[in-house]
């Protein structure tokens, strides 16, 4: 069953060529990041959702596959049991939306057609998210993995190691200067303790930023030690 407030619609938008069909439409909002109503924000739902294995295998997102989205029973890990909920949540928290979708309204209509196309299957199992509660150090791996790990998570968003260049915005930190930056403000734990409490627990760490949170499921400890050696944290 589909848990989204209300039912499918045949088009909305409307273009040079008439209405745009509500799936293409709201495929253009996912990728875009004036879905969302601040002028601050540089997310769109594509920054951290794959929508098919392929690209859920290059790269390291924080969110889970959308793929078979609309079917499944709950989100976040079982604390959202309507899909606009689950959808408001990112809205809100990290693209800094200020009105949560409604139910009626056009864009959440269109994104929830979109989903459904992603969504072949009337039912699919709820996916585990598991965020970590308390944070510990990691033991490091290998640099090379690191390196690769780095790519794959942190690059669209952070830039080129060091410099930042090619970011998504002047708003996201350089890395790895930022950890010791923020070290600073924690002198009982080190720079790897806090970019770990920073990748774990992402704008609810409390210093600032909308980044999201990592789960186990999105980034193991293994790959989050090896970026911690690559990075030299």
């Amino acid at each position: 069953m589909r848990a989204w407030a209300w039912v499918a619609v045949l088009g909305v938008g409307v273009g040079c060529g008439g209405p745009t069909p509500a799936r293409d439409f709201g495929e253009a909002l996912f990728k875009d990041p004036k879905l969302s109503d601040s002028q601050y924000n540089a997310f769109s739902c594509a920054t951290c959702h794959a929508t098919s294995a392929a690209e859920a295998e290059a790269k390291l997102y924080t969110g889970l596959s959308l793929e078979g989205a609309a079917s499944r029973p709950n989100w976040w890990g079982g604390y959202e049991v309507r899909l606009i909920d689950a959808v408001n949540f990112c809205y809100t928290a990290f693209m800094r939306g200020t009105t949560p979708l409604e139910d009626e309204d056009p864009k959440s209509r269109a994104l929830y057609e979109y989903l459904v196309s992603l969504s072949p299957q009337s039912t699919a199992p709820a996916q585990p998210f598991t965020l970590v509660r308390d944070i510990t150090e990691v033991p490091r791996g290998d640099k090379t993995r690191g390196e690769e790990v780095y790519r794959a998570a942190c690059q669209d968003c952070h830039g080129t190691r060091s410099t930042g260049d090619g970011r998504l915005t002047p708003l996201a930190p350089v890395l790895p200067e930022v950890a010791r930056d923020y070290a600073q403000l924690f002198p009982n734990a080190t720079p790897g303790l806090v970019f770990i409490e920073k990748v774990r627990h992402g704008r609810f760490f409390g210093v600032g930023g909308n980044m999201p949170p990592y789960s186990l499921e999105a980034l193991s400890d293994a790959d989050l030690g090896a970026l911690l050696s690559y990075l030299g944290l």
